[in-house]
């Protein structure tokens, strides 16, 4: 009888063992189920963007920022958009909201983001060049240009900066050297738009200008009876002296700061854009008209006329530096302090290697 009770108690610690084993606390997980959980998870985040709540970008209203108008026009018809534009009529205001940390991403002339690059210690990197030349000689009726050495002994008019060194450089490789063989006049008219008008009412025989000035130049002329003429592309002129393509005006930068704290960020907005600078080459009409709407340029008839002519492109990477590099040192050559003193860096150049 003793044998039989030891026996019912041993079969049923046995089993209570044995089913005692089979569950597991509600606060534990098996180690393999845990396992396939947190990998998921990794997965799940690798896959999700990280972004910011908004992304502050910066346009001016000409040419370097035609090609953001249909991203601009998208993203005010979507309820909540991750961009928010700002469209600027200074250079220095966006040079000067880049070095303050109150913008993110900006489209602005390529030797203004030299400079920037230069002021801060590398403060922002260039994501892609926008803009090839989009520079062109223009004589009054009775004044007849053809080349390069057409201009010897004459006095041409050029805006300030740029325009100017850009000028200056091919004078001086087709042997026409400034204060000698020709007079280069940047401080006549150092704004664009005052030596359109100069231009307009005849006051000048020959000026530099970019696109849209020309079409609007033009324009203007013919409304008061007069006759210019588009003699010379300088976009032309700079490839036969300089390597090819290297004429770069305009382009989009990003600080450094931003960059590093949301790569995907930036990231989907190159592939935005770039989608948006198809959009203009491939719709030259539609684009003109948005480009009107969300405030970059006031007249499309002009933009569209002006387009063709503005060599708006998309360059990254390699492309972007080398062509980049070429027309820096131009620059540099010229006058130092047009890029901020010194070559930048090549940390300056995004994905590159």
């Amino acid at each position: 009888m003793k044998l039989r009770i030891f026996t019912m108690f041993t079969l049923l610690a046995l089993l209570l063992v044995t089913f005692t084993g089979c569950f597991t606390p509600n606060n534990e997980v098996p180690t393999d189920t845990d396992s396939d959980s947190q990998e998921t998870s990794d997965t799940s985040d690798e896959d999700t963007p990280y972004l910011p709540d908004s992304v502050r970008v910066f346009s001016l209203n000409g040419t370097t920022g035609f090609g953001l108008a249909k991203m601009i026009a998208d993203q005010q018809a979507k309820d909540n958009s991750l961009y928010h534009f700002s469209v600027k009529a200074d250079a220095t205001e966006v040079t000067a909201a880049l070095i303050n940390g109150d913008v993110d991403i900006a489209a602005l002339p390529t030797n203004a983001a030299a400079n920037v690059f230069n002021k801060t210690n590398g403060g922002v990197k260039i994501l892609a060049v926008n803009t090839l030349g989009c520079l062109y000689l223009l004589t009054k009726e009775g004044t007849t240009v053809s080349s390069m050495e057409d201009l010897r002994g004459k006095t041409v008019y050029v805006p300030a900066q740029n325009p100017t060194f850009i000028f200056t450089d091919i004078c001086k490789k087709n042997n026409l050297i400034p204060g000698t063989d020709i007079t280069i006049n940047s401080s006549a008219y150092a704004q664009p738009a005052a030596l359109r008008e100069a231009l307009a009412n005849g006051i000048v025989d020959i000026a530099v200008l970019p696109e849209p000035m020309v079409t609007m130049a033009i324009n203007a002329a013919k409304q008061s009876g007069l006759t210019i003429t588009n003699a010379l592309d300088l976009t032309a002129e700079w490839d036969k002296v300089n390597a090819k393509g290297s004429l770069v005006q305009g382009c989009v930068v990003v600080r450094t700061e931003f960059l590093e704290t949301y790569p995907d960020a930036v990231e989907l907005f190159l592939t935005e854009y770039e989608a948006s600078i198809q959009y203009l080459q491939e719709n030259v009409t539609e684009a003109s008209q948005l480009i009107a709407e969300v405030g970059i340029f006031a007249n499309a008839k002009v933009a569209e006329t002006a387009i063709p002519k503005c060599n708006i492109c998309y360059l990254t990477g390699n492309e972007m530096k080398s062509a980049m590099t070429v027309y820096l040192q131009v620059l540099h050559g010229i006058n130092p302090n047009a890029i901020g003193g010194a070559m930048p860096a090549d940390s300056f150049y995004y994905g590159t290697k």
